[in-house]
Parts: structure tokens; sequence; C-alpha cells
């Protein structure tokens, strides 16, 4: 009953978040303009380009929708990895992905602007930012994996070396990059919705499969969080769903990466929020998250896009803003808890 109720506000919040998205921005949209252009989607002052019906349609719906996308992806896949490394600090950006994919877009955008002219930039830079998640992704894989199969702490330290090598490969390339490039640079480092269209939109509907995909395996991941041995016994193929999970995460969250740049915190924070809030049962879990990171990210991106007009914050400043003291929060609490055992 009380799961239905909160799970009914957190849609209605979703709703309300949308809407104040829709109409907040340096131009005023009323609710009349939004119904008005509903009525000209196939009208003819849509074809004649009325301005307000050409910002709703084509700048603010599909940042809404990407900002939505790649917040539900990071919650969900922050929850999973939570519950498969039985850590609530861990992270997406843990197993290196986003690392992995910032390094590789920011080497394109200094070095690789002759291939992007033969591939189509838009499409370019999202692409091999992908891959280069995906590749660092391998890697920790590759380097946690053992006789006796993949360690869990293996993969964590594994993750850390890389995203360390990493930023200091951000680092090095933002250095001898020029300015308009440093700019683009930076989208990938602190994250934004700028550049959002309906193509990218579309590359972004990849996240609702692997978004179906993990909300699959929650009964796994509720026997894997009383160990890996009980999980065994109850019929769960541990190792099969380490590998799983590590690339559904690496697959939601390079797309997301690639699209957004990084955006730190949300598969911390959300999480943890839901498990305060509603359970820890990873069947409200997941899609909880999912639903909670999706409103997180749409508010932030509103308030980026308002707070220093007409100009834009980067959303990754908003959600470390938030994020940043509650994983000091966690990590005090947590300490607590230390001493008193």
């Amino acid at each position: 009953m009380w799961l239905s109720i909160k799970f009914t506000i957190l849609v209605l919040c979703l709703i309300g978040a949308v809407s104040l998205a829709m109409i907040s921005g340096v131009a005023h949209i009323s609710a009349a303009d939004i119904l008005t252009a509903l009525s000209e989607l196939f009208g003819e002052l849509a074809e004649s380009g009325h301005v307000k019906t050409i910002i709703i349609w084509d700048v603010r719906l599909p940042r809404i929708l990407l900002g939505g996308l790649t917040g539900a992806c990071l919650a969900i896949t922050g929850a999973a990895i939570q519950g498969l490394f039985r850590n609530p600090l861990a992270d997406p950006a843990l197993i290196g992905v986003s690392s992995g994919a910032a390094l590789v877009a920011a080497f394109s955008i200094v070095f690789g602007s002759m291939f992007g002219a033969v591939t189509g930039y838009w499409l370019f830079i999202p692409f091999v930012a992908f891959l280069g998640g995906l590749v660092a992704t391998w890697l920790v894989m590759w380097l946690g994996s053992s006789v006796n199969g993949t360690s869990v702490s293996l993969m964590l330290l594994a993750g850390i070396a890389i995203n360390a090598v990493a930023i200091a490969g951000v680092g090095t390339i933002s250095y001898l990059s020029n300015e308009a490039q440093l700019r683009s640079v930076t989208f990938w480092a602190l994250g934004s919705f700028s550049d959002a269209d309906w193509r990218a939109v579309g590359l972004s509907s990849a996240i609702l499969g692997v978004v179906l995909l993990l909300c699959r395996e929650t009964h796994n991941l509720n026997a894997i969080i009383l160990g890996e041995s009980e999980a065994r016994h109850l019929g769960v193929e541990v190792e099969y769903l380490k590998k799983k999970i590590v690339v559904l995460t690496a697959l939601g969250t390079g797309v997301a990466v690639s699209l957004a740049g990084i955006i730190a915190f949300i598969g911390l924070v959300v999480p943890h929020l839901i498990r305060l809030s509603m359970s820890a049962d990873h069947r409200v879990l997941l899609p909880a998250s999912a639903l909670l990171g999706a409103i997180l990210v749409i508010c932030a991106d509103t308030v980026s896009r308002v707070v220093v007009a007409p100009a834009e914050l980067p959303v990754g400043i908003v959600t470390s803003l938030i994020g940043g003291p509650f994983f000091i929060y966690l990590i005090i609490r947590q300490k607590q808890r230390t001493e008193l055992d």
C-alpha cells in the first residue's frame, strides 16, 4: 500500500519536473503555449516556424527526454553496482566507463577532427566516447579476473587505477588544446545537455533496454547481497551475474556519458535516498531509482539553465553540489557504524 503511494508520488514528481523544465528558461513558455504547440504539431503554424512551438519541440522537449533517460540510467546502474559489490559507496564511475569515455572524447575533440569530418561530428564523438567507456570497462574486468573468477576487490582497485590514468589524460589533453577545444572538453568533464536534439534522443533510447534488463536481475541481486556462497546455494550463477551487471552498466553509462558528458554523484546518491525512504529490496530499489534519477537530473538541468541565464551552468556542477555533501555524510555515517562495531 505505502509502496504504491510512494511510487505514485515519484511519478507525479516526474510529471512536475518535466512541466517545470518545459516552462523555465530564457524564453518564457506558458501552459497555454504548450497546449498550442500540441495542437499545432501537424498544423500550418508549426510548419511556418512559430518561435515558441520550435522552442518546445526542437529545444526543450529533446533536452528533457535526454536528461530523464540519462538520470534514470545513471541511477539504476548505480543501484545495481552497489548491490553487486555489496558496497554502499560504489558508483558506475568505479568501473572506469565514465573516465574512459571522457578520455577518448577529449582526445577526439582535440586531435580527431579529420575523422569527425568524414563520419559526421555529432555522431563521431558519442561513438568513440562509447567505445572508450567499453574499453576501460574491459580493462577493469580483465584486471579483476583471477583463476577463481572475478574478484570484486580487484575490480574496485583496477577501476580506481583506470580512473586516475584517464583523468590525468584528460588534464594533459586540456593543457594542449586551444580555447574552442577546451570548451568542448569541459563539456565532457562537467556534463551538459546543451547539444540535445532528437538524434541524441534516438541514440539514448538504448538506455531503455539496459533499464529493463537490469530490472530482470532484481531477484539475483537480492540473493547476492547475502554473500556469494549463499547466492550460489540459491541457484544464482554468480560469475555470469557479475559480468552481466558490469557489461549492462558499461553499455548504459557509456551511452549516457557519450551524449551528455560526466554527470557526477547521481549513481551514488539516488539509490541511498530510495533505501532511506522506500526499501532496500532491489525489486523496489531499481525502478524507483530510475524514476528519482530522472527527476533529479531534469531538475538539475533546469537549475543550470536558469541560475546564470542567459548563460548555462554545466549540469555536472549542480549534481556535484548536491552529491558532494551527501557523499561526505555517507562517509561519516559509515565511520560511526564502524566505531560502534
